[in-house]
């Protein structure tokens, strides 16, 4: 059957089969596929605040003006906006680069946690880099500790076991990331996001993330933002059923999306990451570096020549995701749970560990 006919076909998880038909490994039509670069009839011009974010804001985020910005929305999905690649050349190459060096670090807290000892995770990075440089195309070499990830939690740890986020489970979110987050929420109309969660996902050419809604922040009224880098992946977004049939749209490196208002809560997965359309190793728009005079305050960092060819290796077969979420509405506070530390505090390492101990190990 085909993915016209089965997104016509209604019924009980009509999600679950769209999703088993693009995660067929023999699919080669992909016409039902939505693709921004090329706007059809679904599709319309989304309206962006560009009062909101200033142009040296936006540069010191590493983005264009907002008023360069090509951003769509979709009918029939109020609150979903969809921003083709706003990122300034060379500047995906930084948060590339942090999701595989510097995120991973301690205290934040990945899948490896669980079933590796802590002292042997500590530099992620340090341990694959010279495994990656030198990996060539056969699939029977061993996997580095980098191609081993799957996820990182940052700032508010997200609980796989009981999908929760509580305050002692906590521990400084990313500065730059924070940044980046503000002025993509202005942008879209929601100023003073305050970014309080993210969940990194990890994804090689056999991954997919299973069909979900994002429901455990205790504020939905702020929206839910996701960046994409490297390879090329099929999105699905469905309704507040699993009985209603997704749309399927593509992801490239550098897109944005954001779900707010109506689609904050709807079901989305990720079926299938497939090679950037242009048949090259990486999509161009990681071929150049970022800009040598970069402006004063910039978040952006310079990646050296040595850990971008890392990260290039990483990437070619590879995708990585960001979601940043805000959990707790201004002056909101979790609800009191027994045992919890009352002030908030920040736990050792070794208590991340044993929390996390008991979570599903969670496989993009």
């Amino acid at each position: 059957m085909s993915a016209a006919a089965l997104t016509r076909e209604g019924g009980e998880d009509a999600f679950r089969r769209l999703f088993r038909f693009y995660r067929q490994r023999d699919v080669s039509n992909l016409q039902g596929v939505l693709d921004f670069s090329v706007p059809g009839a679904q599709v319309f011009r989304s309206q962006l605040s560009i009062s909101s974010v200033s142009d040296q804001d936006a540069y010191r985020a590493g983005l264009q003006p907002v008023s360069q910005w090509k951003a769509y929305g979709l009918n029939g999905y109020p609150g979903f906006i969809f921003i083709s690649n706003p990122f300034l050349p060379g500047c995906q190459r930084h948060w590339v680069k942090q999701c595989l060096k510097l995120y991973p670090q301690k205290p934040n807290v990945c899948n490896l946690d669980l079933h590796m000892a802590p002292e042997n995770t500590i530099d992620l990075w340090g341990q694959s880099k010279e495994q990656l440089r030198r990996k060539g195309s056969g699939k029977r070499e061993p996997r580095s500790l980098l191609e081993k990830l799957r996820w990182v939690t940052l700032g508010y740890h997200y609980n796989w076991d009981t999908k929760k986020y509580t305050a002692n489970h906590h521990t400084p979110f990313p500065s730059d990331l924070a940044f980046l987050s503000e002025q993509v929420a202005a942008a879209c109309g929601f100023r003073g996001f305050q970014a309080q969660a993210g969940i990194l996902n990890y994804y090689h050419f056999d991954s997919s993330l299973g069909i979900h809604a994002d429901e455990s922040e205790l504020d939905h009224s702020r929206p839910l933002l996701s960046f994409s880098f490297g390879q090329s992946s099929i999105f699905l977004l469905g309704g507040r059923k699993r009985e209603e049939a997704p749309t399927a749209m593509f992801m490239h490196s550098g897109d944005i999306m954001v779900m707010s208002g109506f689609s904050r809560l709807l079901y989305h997965a990720v079926p299938r990451v497939l090679p950037n359309p242009e048949g090259t190793s990486l999509p161009s728009c990681l071929d150049q570096a970022a800009a040598s005079d970069l402006p004063v305050g910039s978040v952006i960092e310079h990646s050296s020549d040595e850990d971008w060819q890392v990260c290039a290796k990483y990437l070619q077969s590879s995708r990585i995701n960001m979601t940043i979420r805000q959990v707790l509405a201004e002056g909101q506070r979790f609800p009191e749970e027994p045992g919890t530390n009352r002030k908030g505090q920040v736990p050792s390492e070794d208590s991340h560990q044993q929390e996390n101990s008991r979570a599903k190990r969670h496989k993009p």
